[in-house]
């Protein structure tokens, strides 16, 4: 038997199945929460309550994720993984009683949101191991934005637990995004600081920036790029998955404008003729590119005058700030930056107003 029970205005229900104990969420209705409660007896009865026949260990679990995303992933990858895995496992310690993956509910991911809303972080979002880490870098609580990539990250995670018949249901499904008001600011390049940075590169990285200018690839997506990913008759780039390499959110096209579509030109002759390599920004022996394009960057960010300019990444931010600023709608910049979200694209939203005042004019009436 099980009965049901209300916190503030949410009820949720209360099981035991296999000697395990049970609580789900249910709503605002008692009446929904009561025809809730006597259909979960029904599957207790029937051996079929909620968790798969092959529930598993979550400390069990977790590891063969990671033994999985090892095997499958880059690098960098598994480590973002296995970041997000440790936060959720700390969270874990302090709810003793959760040994199973099925005990993971939806209203333990909510509390996990909490945990890291009140928990201490670094500069970085990465939680303090002790209060004697606390000081004056640290602040209380990870940004909406991190939590929100924590728990779609976790949705994955337990995604793949339902194709291996662990789970039946995933807990992150319906689980709210935090509005993301606590976002760091961005920093993008204007017009002229593009200029005067392209102008300070070396001939041999030249490309590599102004490539990143006119497209806002991420750094490991230009890193990837071979020739067969561009189709220069359509002037499109394809940022699409490899064998040893995916990229983060899915494959997409990028249009080549017309300067791009001159100097991708010029680099194919080149490579034809000299290292006909697979890859459009090889290292000096055909393979992928090694150099230490941060370091380079800040080089000649330096060298040409311009501050706080020390991130690859601030050429992706210039790339969308300026076609926001130009006019381009947000879901259309969201697709060509390959955000998963549109949220995402909305930090660049507040760019749109100022530039937007001719539009008006346009008006036919």
């Amino acid at each position: 038997m099980g009965n049901i029970y209300k916190r503030g205005k949410i009820w949720y229900l209360d099981v035991r199945c296999k000697g395990r104990r049970i609580r789900r969420r249910v709503g605002t209705s008692k009446k929904i929460a009561e025809l809730a409660l006597k259909d979960a007896e029904v599957q207790v009865a029937r051996d079929e309550f909620g968790f798969s026949q092959n529930d598993i260990d979550a400390e069990k679990f977790f590891n063969e994720f990671l033994d999985y995303s090892r095997a499958n992933h880059q690098p960098s990858t598994t480590n973002r993984y296995r970041a997000v895995i440790d936060h959720f496992r700390k969270y874990l310690k302090g709810r003793e009683k959760i040994v199973f993956l099925s005990e993971v509910t939806s209203e333990e991911i909510d509390k996990y949101k909490l945990f890291r809303k009140d928990a201490w972080v670094n500069p970085n979002g990465i939680p303090v191991e002790s209060d004697d880490d606390i000081n004056d870098h640290t602040r209380k609580g990870a940004r909406a934005h991190t939590i929100n990539f924590e728990v779609s990250t976790l949705k994955t995670v337990f995604n793949l637990a339902i194709k291996w018949g662990y789970l039946r249901e995933n807990p992150c499904k319906g689980v709210k995004r935090l509005k993301a008001i606590d976002s760091k600011s961005f920093r993008y390049l204007s017009i002229e600081e593009s200029r005067r940075f392209l102008e300070a590169c070396p001939t041999d990285l030249y490309s590599v920036y102004f490539t990143f200018l006119n497209t806002g690839m991420r750094k490991a997506e230009l890193e990837n790029l071979e020739w067969s990913d561009i189709d220069l008759k359509r002037r499109k780039i394809r940022i699409r998955r490899k064998e040893t390499w995916q990229p983060k959110t899915g494959e997409r096209d990028i249009p080549i404008g017309q300067h791009l579509y001159d100097l991708l030109i010029k680099l194919k002759s080149q490579n034809d003729r000299k290292l006909k390599s697979n890859y459009v920004f090889p290292d000096s022996t055909g393979g992928k590119i090694k150099t230490k394009l941060r370091e380079k960057l800040v080089q000649i960010a330096k060298s040409a005058g311009i501050e706080n300019f020390t991130k690859v990444h601030t050429l992706r931010h210039t790339f969308a700030s300026h076609l926001v600023m130009q006019g381009v709608d947000l879901p259309t910049v969201q697709k060509l930056m390959g955000h998963a979200d549109i949220q995402t694209t909305m930090i660049y939203a507040h760019l749109a107003p100022d530039h937007l005042a001719n539009a008006v004019e346009k008006l036919p009436f």
